[in-house]
């Protein structure tokens, strides 16, 4: 048995249309823009960060600083480029941000980093984080109000 197809689908519905139209107006406001780009800067410095802080000896923990920030900084530069599809994908900031807090001493072989590793981690994690969880509040929309 067949059912019957609508031709419009959910792409011409009323609220769809509204939610895309704000989340664009949202996208472009000048808060956002500032935030894509300190997105991209804070998954660049966690990429790089294995060289500057210097990880001698912690291969794994630098493997893993590597794959995040690029993942942050694609993340970033993707909300740049396309935002108003990459706006959807923000909320996968905040936990890259929550991974590399803990990951010291969940990836080091010997379960122990040095200060500076973690020091670095948790400072660049922290950021990351931060700015995940604003990139989810400008999508989500911090303050509603109740209908009156």
């Amino acid at each position: 048995m067949s059912y019957p197809q609508q031709s419009g689908g959910m792409g011409t519905h009323p609220e769809i249309a509204e939610m895309r139209e704000r989340l664009e107006r949202t996208a472009a406001s000048g808060g956002a823009i500032a935030l894509e780009g300190m997105i991209l800067l804070a998954g660049v410095y966690a990429a790089i960060s294995p060289w500057v802080v210097h990880f001698s000896g912690a291969p794994f923990i630098t493997v893993n600083n590597l794959i995040v920030g690029i993942t942050v900084g694609l993340i970033g530069l993707g909300m740049t480029l396309v935002p108003e599809r990459m706006f959807r994908l923000a909320w996968v900031v905040a936990p890259l941000g929550v991974w590399l807090i803990i990951s010291p001493w969940v990836v080091t072989a010997t379960h122990s980093a040095g200060a500076g590793i973690i020091a670095n981690n948790v400072a660049v994690g922290a950021v990351t984080a931060a700015l995940g969880l604003a990139a989810m509040g400008l999508t989500i929309g911090v303050a509603r109000r109740a209908p009156q």
